[in-house]
């Protein structure tokens, strides 16, 4: 049947089985919006209040789902205000579709008012983009970007489409979506059993997790090959939940602000098998010195990432369940007990803490995960709080943590906890913000309330850039370059103002009752959190040592 292209772009969603939108209208999309109208029973649009909010939200909605998350935005600046999220997904390995709609293809190259080359902006920071100049090429398109987005390393596709694609005809026939490829290569099980047989001579072997295992929905495959080996387990930001955060074998994050159990460990180990991890500078620290005394084996879908940051004795490329699922039929049931007593004994001598006389941000994260029975899933900005959240929430279950890991966008947050929330209404979604990241987008706190989307926002407000202060303090002579933001904000007032509800906390006590009240209310929640402007996030790495090096407030008395 004869279809417009805006009709073609409403019925390929449907195709995909795309069920959200996160968007904004202007001039050049109308087309397509007006198709958003009529299929609003099928499809569900939130209008956000920012287009980075769009692209957050629709990045969280693929996190929390493992399905595509979808924007809209329209030309010109509502397409670039995309960018920022769609690199937050790039480089975290999120599967988001944007369409964009752009000029006529009659006034493109002419700067025409509202006109920009977002296909060509956008390249750096996709895994695809492409701009649609002839209505029969349009429904392929799309089709390929959710097969694109999914298969492989995930990752973010836009399309942009002008506005008289849009309105112009083609002939357009119902697909099934395409079989998702879910990796171009799988190791033989000759290079399986290798290291397989690696892995059966270490006597100290410590596993560490990356995200892949949440992509690759392998984390049943993962505690299965953990208790075969006996080995511990410590994660990267972007796995939380791929191994339970309550297990014994677990050790916390390794890296920067990883454990010392988890820091030391891998420094002593003699095989780290390392799987569907990019290796961050933020995990390794010193490359040089890196488990100095282990043989590493990488395991992950992207050939690129083998060695390209730390050294890999031994790799394995391809999807991670599969993966996992071979070695689990040709590792022997081992044991270490030794070394596994060293590890916990390790977790015995240096736990986290903090002082409990006081509201601060890991007691508030503790209390958070109390009352949610560590059921809830929790979003982050970017700075002390995300490391707070990462070490003191223990995520049972994937996909339960969204953050921006790599890019380390402030303002991620309450998007993603909308998209989130908007996939799973029945969940707890909370979004834990410093006050910092939380301006940079607390705009979408009006998306919260237009739409009805009941998210919790915890503030953990101590009136400074609480990371950036953090090395200042440490690295920069307590010199605070613009890191104060006590500029007498109300937040409470700012919360209401855009149609929320709005407490203050400064006591645990204080804390534990509002936060129990939020909770019950069905409605968008922002609290206030008080917390003193001096709490540091401890263990830490100085940039460029050995993860051997972590230090606490202990180490600096």
């Amino acid at each position: 049947m004869q279809l417009t292209g805006a009709q073609i772009v409403i019925e390929c969603m449907k195709e995909q089985g795309v069920d959200t939108i996160f968007g904004y209208p202007g001039g050049a999309i109308l087309n397509v919006y007006d198709e958003l109208y009529k299929n609003s029973n099928s499809i569900k649009h939130v209008l956000v209040s920012h287009e980075q909010g769009a692209s957050h939200a629709a990045d969280g909605y693929a996190r929390a789902t493992g399905r595509v998350g979808v924007c809209f935005a329209t030309s010109g600046p509502g397409a670039t205000n995309l960018v920022t999220g769609l690199a937050t997904a790039n480089i975290d390995s999120i599967p988001v579709v944007a369409i964009t709609c752009n000029v006529g293809t009659a006034l493109l190259g002419k700067d025409s008012f509202q006109e920009v080359t977002i296909s060509e902006v956008v390249k750096p920071v996709t895994k695809e983009s492409h701009i649609v100049t002839d209505v029969n090429d349009l429904a392929d398109t799309i089709r390929n970007a959710f097969k694109t987005a999914m298969s492989g390393r995930r990752g973010p596709v836009l399309i942009d489409i002008p506005k008289d694609v849009t309105a112009n005809t083609a002939e357009y026939e119902y697909q099934e979506p395409y079989a998702i490829e879910i990796s171009d290569s799988a190791p033989c099980d000759d290079d399986i059993k290798r290291c397989a047989e690696l892995i059966n001579k270490s006597e100290k072997p410590f596993i560490f997790v990356g995200g892949g295992v949440i992509a690759a929905d392998a984390s049943r495959q993962l505690r299965e090959f953990a208790d075969k080996i006996d080995a511990p387990v410590c994660d990267t930001l972007m796995a939380k939940g791929a191994f339970c955060g309550t297990d014994s074998r677990y050790t916390g994050m390794l890296g920067m602000h990883g454990t010392k159990a988890s820091n030391f460990g891998v420094s002593k180990c003699d095989l780290l098998i390392a799987i569907g991890t990019r290796f961050s500078d933020r995990v390794y620290g010193n490359a040089k010195n890196f488990a100095p005394n282990a043989k590493i084996l990488h395991i992950d879908i992207d050939s690129k990432e083998i060695g390209k940051n730390v050294r890999a004795d031994e790799s394995l490329i391809g999807d991670a369940q599969q993966i996992l699922m071979k070695l689990n039929e040709y590792v022997n049931k081992s044991s270490h007990q030794e070394w596994c007593e060293e590890i916990s004994e390790m977790q015995k001598k240096y736990p986290l803490s903090y002082d409990k006389s006081v509201l601060t941000g890991p007691g508030a994260i503790e209390e958070i995960y109390r009352q949610t029975n560590g059921d809830a899933i929790i979003s982050t900005e970017v700075g002390q709080h995300q490391m707070w959240s990462a070490q003191f929430y223990k995520y049972k279950s994937p996909r339960q943590f969204l953050t921006s890991g790599g890019l380390g966008t402030m303002g991620y947050g309450l998007g993603a906890a909308i998209g989130a929330k908007s996939a799973f209404p029945d969940k707890t979604v909370i979004n834990i913000a410093g006050d910092g990241g939380f301006r940079m987008n607390m705009n979408e706190l009006a998306t919260a309330s237009r739409n009805n989307i009941p998210v919790v926002e915890v503030i953990i407000n101590n009136s400074v850039l609480g990371m950036v202060r953090q090395w200042q303090t440490l690295f920069y002579g307590k010199r605070y370059s613009h890191t104060v933001l006590d500029d007498g904000v109300d937040y409470v007032k700012l919360a209401e103002a855009l149609g929320c509800v709005g407490f203050k906390a400064e006591t645990p006590e204080e804390f534990s009752e509002v936060l129990k009240t939020a909770l019950s209310l069905d409605k968008p929640v922002v609290i206030d959190c008080r917390i003193g402007k001096d709490e540091n996030v401890y263990p830490m790495v100085a940039p460029g040592e050995s993860i051997s090096k972590a230090f606490d407030e202990t180490d600096l008395k």
